[in-house]
C-alpha cells in the first residue's frame, strides 16, 4: 500500500494482496453482524453485503470530507466471480428437472419469464426517467432476479461498455430488491392462503422421504486435499474453456458474451455428460463450498468498492424503476404464478418464494416460506422447488436473457 497525493486529495492505493485480505475481514465482520443484528437477520442480508456496504459508505464518508480517498485493487474480484458461476454450472444436472416434476418445471420457466419482464420494466422506465436503458437492465433483472451475484458480475461488463456507474448501480438496487424481496412474500402467501382458504397438502411420511432424497442433489464424501485438488482442477478448467468458447463465440457473431456466462455454460455441458458417463465423481458438497467461498469473497470485494457518490443524481429515477419492480413482483405473484402453479397451498408458498429469489436471492425465498409454513403448515414441495430453482437452474435461463438485453441497448 502507498499514498499520494492526487487533485490536492491524500489518496491511499491498496494493492491486490491487502485488497483481498480486507474484502475476506469484512466478510468475517459481516458474519458478526449479521449474528448480533437482528434486522439483518431477519431479512437474510448476505455478510458480504453488511461488511462490503459498511466500508463503501466509510470511504463514502472520508471522501465527502476531502480527508483521503482509497482505490482498490481489484484483480482477484474476476477469478472468484468466474469460479463462482462455474459452480452454479456444476450443480445444473437435467435429472433434476426430470424428479422435480411438473411444478420444478412450471416454477423454471416462470422465473424464466419474470428475467424477461424485469428488463422490459428497467428499460421503460429508464427511458421515461431520463436514464440510458442500460442502466436500467441494471435495475432490472440483473439486479432484482440475479441478485447481488448477477449485478457485481454484470455491472463490470456494463461498464466496459461505456456505461459509468453501473457497478454502482446494479449493486445498489440488488440491496434494495434483497429488503423489498423479504418484506412483500409473508404478506402475499398469507394474503392468498386466506383469500382461497388453502390447508397444507396431506403428504404421507414416504412421499416426505422422497422430497428429502430429491433436495439431496449430490454425493457427500470426506474432504481430503486430493477431493479438493480434483474439484479445483475441474472448476479451473472449466473456467479456461468457457473463457475461450466465450472469446470464440463473441468474435463469430459480434455479440458480447462474458466469461463467466461460458464457463457456467461449459460446466454444465460438463455435469451432464458426467451424469451419463461418470468421468468423475462429484461431491456437490464440496463444491457448493467452493462457489461460497468464491461467492462471499468476490461479493465483499465488490460491494466495498461502490463508489456511492455516483448514485447522487441517479437517486429518484432508481427509486422509480424500483417501485416499479416491487409492484410488478407483487401482481406477478398473485395473478400469474399462483394460478399457474395449481391455485394450491404448494401454490402458495412458491409464490412467496417467487417473491423472495425475485427480488433478492434463495436464502429470501427459504426465509418467506419458512415463516409462512411456520403459521399454516408444511409445504415440502415448495421447499424442493424454489431453492433447485432459485440456486442452480435459473441462471441457465436468466443470464443468456440478460446477455441478450445488454447487446441489444448498447
Amino acid at each position: 500500500m502507498k499514498t499520494e497525493l492526487l487533485e490536492g486529495i491524500l489518496t491511499l492505493k491498496v494493492d491486490m494482496i491487502a485488497t483481498l485480505a480486507m474484502a475476506v475481514c469484512l466478510l468475517l465482520i459481516g458474519y458478526t453482524l449479521r449474528k448480533k443484528v437482528a434486522f439483518f437477520e431477519r431479512f437474510c442480508i448476505p455478510a458480504p453485503v453488511i461488511g462490503g456496504l459498511l466500508f463503501a459508505i466509510i470511504v463514502l464518508i472520508l471522501k465527502m470530507s476531502n480527508i483521503i480517498t482509497i482505490q482498490l485493487d481489484t484483480t482477484f474480484q474476476s477469478p472468484f466471480m468466474i469460479a463462482f458461476f462455474t459452480t452454479v454450472g456444476l450443480g445444473g444436472s437435467l435429472k433434476l428437472l426430470k424428479k422435480g416434476g411438473v411444478f420444478l418445471i412450471i416454477y423454471w420457466l416462470l422465473s424464466g419469464a419474470l428475467a424477461i419482464f424485469q428488463n422490459i420494466i428497467g428499460v421503460v422506465f429508464a427511458k421515461v426517467t431520463g436514464l440510458h436503458p442500460m442502466l436500467g437492465i441494471m435495475a432490472g433483472a440483473v439486479s432484482m432476479e440475479g441478485g447481488h451475484g448477477a449485478a457485481a458480475a454484470f455491472g463490470p461488463t456494463a461498464e466496459s461498455m461505456g456505461f459509468a456507474g453501473a457497478s454502482t448501480v446494479a449493486l445498489s438496487a440488488a440491496t434494495f430488491g434483497l429488503i423489498a424481496g423479504g418484506l412483500i412474500g409473508g404478506p402475499i402467501a398469507r394474503y392468498l392462503i386466506e383469500k382461497n382458504n388453502l390447508k397444507p397438502e396431506e403428504v404421507n411420511s414416504l412421499e416426505l422421504e422422497t422430497y428429502r432424497e430429491l433436495a439431496a442433489t449430490g454425493e457427500k464424501s470426506e474432504i481430503t486435499s486430493n477431493l479438493m485438488f480434483v474439484h479445483i482442477a475441474l472448476i479451473t478448467v472449466c473456467m479456461t474453456v468457457g473463457a475461450m468458447a466465450s472469446g470464440w463465440f463473441s468474435e463469430a457473431i459480434d455479440f458480447a458474451l462474458p466469461g463467466y456466462v461460458g464457463a457456467m455454460f461449459i460446466a454444465v455441458i460438463f455435469r451432464n455428460i458426467n451424469d451419463q458417463v461418470k468421468i468423475v465423481k462429484l461431491d456437490q458438497h464440496l463444491i457448493d463450498l467452493i462457489g461460497n467461498i468464491s461467492l462471499g469473497t468476490f461479493l465483499s470485494m465488490a460491494l466495498m468498492n461502490l463508489k456511492l457518490w455516483e448514485l447522487f443524481d441517479l437517486a429518484i429515477p432508481m427509486f422509480v424503476i424500483l417501485v416499479a419492480q416491487v409492484t410488478f413482483m407483487a401482481i406477478y405473484c398473485i395473478f400469474v404464478c399462483f394460478p399457474l402453479l395449481g391455485k394450491g397451498f404448494d401454490g402458495a408458498i412458491m409464490s412467496a418464494g417467487m417473491a423472495g429469489h425475485g427480488l433478492g436471492a434463495t436464502p429470501n425465498a427459504i426465509a418467506n416460506m419458512g415463516a409462512v409454513t411456520e403459521k399454516y403448515g408444511p409445504s415440502p414441495r415448495a421447499f424442493l422447488v424454489v431453492p433447485l430453482v432459485g440456486a442452480v437452474l435459473i441462471d441457465i435461463v436468466a443470464l443468456p436473457t440478460i446477455v441478450w438485453f445488454m447487446n441489444f441497448f448498447q
